[in-house]
């Protein structure tokens, strides 16, 4: 029970509830909670859609994750459709249960006020420079996400409600002081064994394996005895690196490219504002007028601080005094933008200006001039952004080469490798399971073991492994999947079928001596027969790892003085006895303060989960896919 305990607090709801709260996930995926209309539905929960588009969203950034984390492993599996249409499938039904949640949380009428989202962000570390709330930080980390400040905190209350709701259930889940005592009692129990090893190599003299038996085992599992198509290959490889050594470039392209590129080194004009914002996405009469009646009072000495602190709907900026940090062109609502770049000299104040957002008044408080980076402090950029330029335009004119060549003489890679300038590389016979690292790109795979390659013995297309990375190859050696014949494994099923028979001899030898002791019979001259002595071990716990774990999990399944049979996973065979039980040592507050806190998880996830799904059962989901 106890190990269950230890699994569930890390299993796939438990995960799930806290990817709810990691930050990145939010800026991964955020698009599809504050947009996801869209014009073809994937599926319908309870007549409301999930979108196309926000499928595609959450199944690429699942995607993405999932081959950051996981790699080639990861690329292998994607290149079979059927996995892919599973794994679509999985982020779909995710996405049906989030809905649902999101659904249950309004029916249940859960609400976030203002200021509970605002203490959730100021508390976001992603937002913290040196432990404090950096407005500036804020806005930029969102600016770069494609958030809008109210965007943002639409999704936060939607992440918010739904963790209320899971929070609830989770917060309902507890468990009592005697259960925790003895879950307690059961996992700090130790116990004293003493054990002896029985060699299966001790029963070999005992042991005749037939002709007969190996004919048989051969026919009992004859799919055991197909192999898997092999292939041997010839290829060539070019990286863009491979090139780079030989470009020169001179002082009239590196020019060039400095006057063509020039926007990349000018540093545009930026402006720091402070606003105060009324919100109103339509256009409302009384908080425009609202809006010129805080702009006359800022017109009349009034300070805009104060006033911003007071009035903006913007809570975040109102704590700074309106201020929105620095800023360039395109980054702001596009009316709010053009009125802010407006103004001419510091402190200068806008009229009150309608954006997609609300009524600003907005305040000039800094201004940065656009600045160009002078050539010399570029200069090395320069150098290998030209020398890239060229190799590239050289490696796709040798790419196209490569392709035609390979084309035109298909039946060797020799024209192929010398106008590459690399060698015809030869690979060892591997199975496509079994690929040599440097080989086992899906593309790579896939090309190696075609019909096309193996029955034509014609050189590949061009492969792209990777930017401005390529391979050509050949299969020069093939071995064709087929059945071994019995001749050819003779001699593993023979060594099988020993070591199966010297194993069970052992184990028939320990069972008999177990029965001796369950007689309490003498059983030390038998064990002298094989040179074996009792070993002793005391006070071995649940996490020993100086045993076997298949002793130790047999050793916890039988009682004070019981003995039990053992397989080992090295073929040999133990005898354990449970010379004596001991009881754990009691608990203190902390101990069992932690236990019923793991044991309440445990039951709060499977709750979790069972409601879940009993919202799925009583649910009307369409799924349109």
């Amino acid at each position: 029970m106890l190990e269950r305990i230890r699994e569930g607090s890390q299993g796939p709801w438990a995960i799930g509830i806290l990817a709810l709260v990691i930050l990145s996930f939010i800026f991964a995926g955020v698009g599809s909670y504050i947009n996801s209309s869209s014009s073809v539905a994937a599926a319908s929960v309870n007549g409301e859609e999930i979108g196309s588009a926000e499928l595609e969203r959450a199944y690429e950034n699942e995607r993405s994750r999932m081959e950051s984390q996981f790699g080639d492993a990861f690329a292998t599996l994607a290149s079979d459709s059927a996995y892919l249409q599973n794994f679509r499938q999985g982020v779909l039904d995710r996405l049906i249960s989030e809905k649902l949640l999101d659904q249950a949380a309004v029916d249940l009428g859960l609400r976030v006020s203002d200021e509970q989202i605002k203490k959730a962000i100021v508390g976001m570390q992603e937002f913290q420079v040196d432990g404090k709330f950096d407005n500036e930080r804020y806005l930029i980390i969102l600016r770069q996400a494609g958030f809008q400040p109210n965007n943002f905190r639409d999704y936060m209350r939607v992440d918010m409600i739904r963790r209320q709701l899971s929070s609830s259930l989770m917060g309902s889940e507890f468990a009592l002081q005697q259960e925790a005592s003895n879950a307690y009692a059961i996992q700090e129990q130790t116990r004293d064994i003493k054990y002896i090893t029985v060699p299966a190599a001790s029963f070999d003299a005992q042991v005749e394996v037939t002709q007969e038996q190996i004919e048989n085992y051969y026919q009992d599992n004859i799919l055991q005895f197909d192999t898997d198509q092999k292939v041997s290959l010839e290829y060539v490889e070019l990286k863009l690196e491979d090139l780079l050594a030989g470009i020169e470039v001179t002082d009239q392209e590196l020019d060039d490219y400095y006057q063509q590129n020039i926007n990349t080194y000018r540093r545009e004009e930026q402006r720091q504002v402070s606003h105060i914002l009324f919100e109103s996405a339509e256009a409302n009469d009384s908080v425009a007028a609202k809006a010129d009646s805080i702009l006359e009072e800022i017109n009349n000495g009034a300070d805009f601080a104060e006033l911003a602190k007071q009035n903006s709907s913007d809570i975040f900026s109102a704590e700074n005094g309106g201020d929105l940090g620095w800023f360039g062109t395109g980054i702001m609502d596009p009316a709010f933008e053009e009125a802010a770049y407006a103004l001419e000299s510091i402190n200068d104040v806008s009229a009150v200006v309608k954006s997609a957002f609300g009524y600003h008044i907005i305040k000039l408080t800094g201004v940065k001039p656009e600045e160009v980076t002078p050539f010399d402090d570029v200069k090395d950029d320069i150098v290998a952004a030209v020398k890239n330029t060229k190799a590239e335009d050289e490696f796709y004119e040798v790419q196209q080469r490569l392709a035609e060549v390979a084309f035109e003489v298909p039946d060797n890679l020799d024209e192929v490798a010398e106008l590459a300038g690399k060698p015809i590389e030869t690979s060892e016979l591997f199975s496509r399971s079994e690929a040599p690292q440097f080989l086992s790109n899906p593309s790579i795979l896939n090309a190696a073991f075609s019909a096309e390659l193996i029955e034509d013995a014609v050189n590949s297309e061009v492969i792209e492994i990777a930017d401005n990375h390529i391979m050509l190859l050949r299969v020069a050696e093939y071995e064709p999947e087929r059945t071994q014949e019995l001749s050819e494994v003779t001699d593993r099923i023979q060594e099988t079928l020993f070591e199966q028979a010297a194993q069970e001899a052992a184990k028939e030898w320990a069972t008999e001596i177990k029965t001796l002791l369950a007689n309490n019979e003498d059983v030390e001259s038998k064990l002298s027969e094989l040179s074996l002595t009792w070993e002793v071990q005391q006070g071995v716990t649940r996490t020993d790892t100086s045993l076997s774990q298949t002793i130790v999990q047999a050793l916890f399944a039988v009682a004070e003085s019981e003995t039990t049979v053992v397989d080992l996973i090295n073929g040999d065979i133990s005898l354990v006895q449970v010379t004596k039980v001991n009881e754990a040592p009691a608990a203190d507050d902390t101990q069992l303060a932690s236990l019923k806190s793991r044991l309440a998880s445990n039951r709060a996830q499977l709750l979790f989960g069972a409601v879940v799904e009993s919202l799925k059962a009583e649910a009307d989901i369409e799924i349109y896919l």
